[in-house]
Parts: C-alpha cells; sequence; structure tokens
C-alpha cells in the first residue's frame, strides 16, 4: 500500500562487519531506491549491549511516499542482500542494520513499526549523527528539536567519534 504524500524519513545505519562494504552497498541501495540522500558524517562507536567490534554508525534522510510497511520491506531486503543473519541475540555483531527511525509525523505503532525509534533519544550513536543533518527538525512526540534533544542528552559515558569516510569519490565525513 502507498501513501499518497511525501514524506522525509531518517534511517539508521549500521555494522560492525565488513563496515565499509556494507556501509557502501547500503548507501547504493537507498540511492538507487529512493534516489538523492541526506547523508550524516559516519561515527564509529564502541559495542553497545554486547561486547563485539566497534560499529560504524549514520542516519540517512530520504523522500518518499510509500507506507512504512513497504518502506520496512525494502529496508530488510537490503539488509538481507548484505548477508544480515537474523539467527543471533538482539544485541549482537550485524553486517548491516537499518532501522526507520522517524517517517514525516507518524507516531506510534505504524505497520508493526514503532514510530518514532526509541533509540533518537537513547543512544548517541543515532541522536548525534541525526542532529548533524535536521538540527531543526522535531521529534515526532515531544516537539523538541533534535539539536535541544542533543544538548540534554545524558547518554554520554557511549563512546563514539567521527571518522573519514568516502562514497561514490566524495567524502561525506572526515574526523573532527
Amino acid at each position: 500500500m502507498t501513501a499518497s504524500v511525501s514524506r522525509r524519513i531518517y534511517l539508521s545505519l549500521g555494522s560492525n562487519i565488513d563496515r565499509d562494504k556494507n556501509i557502501l552497498a547500503c548507501l547504493d541501495a537507498l540511492t538507487e531506491h529512493f534516489g538523492e540522500l541526506i547523508i550524516s558524517p559516519v561515527y564509529e562507536s564502541e559495542s553497545v549491549g554486547f561486547e563485539g567490534d566497534s560499529f560504524y554508525n549514520l542516519v540517512v534522510g530520504i523522500d518518499s511516499a510509500l507506507s512504512v510497511g513497504d518502506l520496512a520491506v525494502i529496508m530488510r531486503d537490503i539488509e538481507t542482500a548484505n548477508k544480515r543473519s537474523r539467527a543471533g541475540p538482539k544485541f549482537g555483531p550485524r553486517t548491516l542494520d537499518i532501522d526507520i527511525l522517524t517517517c514525516g509525523e507518524l507516531s506510534g505503532m505504524v505497520d508493526g513499526v514503532a514510530l518514532p525509534r526509541d533509540e533518537v533519544t537513547e543512544n548517541a550513536f543515532v541522536l548525534l549523527p541525526l542532529v548533524d543533518i535536521a538540527p531543526n527538525e522535531k521529534h515526532p512526540v515531544s516537539g523538541k528539536a533534535y539539536a535541544d534533544i542533543a544538548t540534554n542528552f545524558t547518554g554520554s559515558e557511549q563512546k563514539l567519534w567521527r571518522i573519514d569516510f568516502s562514497w561514490q569519490g566524495r567524502s561525506i565525513s572526515s574526523k573532527q
């Protein structure tokens, strides 16, 4: 089922297995499906919830009129194409993890997807890249700008840092 109005959707991307390869392949696949992307800097972060290799994390903005359910299917297909295993524990290594963070102003359970995703306000590796590309946009439930949420963020124990990262011959991220 397709929605009639295009909305801005923010996606969280993460990988800690073959990170460069999987993030690059994901960006390519998202471009094929949605056209131009709004891409945050790429951050490296320590694993949260388990002992493991560090993750690459970023947030991507897309515009689409697809339903949340249709979007979820596309994201799952991209994960599967990048050899995402769903057999392991909830918190564990990932070739690729794509989460729908927000879909316009939608909130609550939509097509089986909880919106906005809790991680927006709980994890620095989601919030900080989101602030990089949408500082003044408002959280669909609290109504607060993401930059204001980040100012009061208490998850400072989460270690993350920007990295140098290029895609399609251009730098999308540099160390700061």
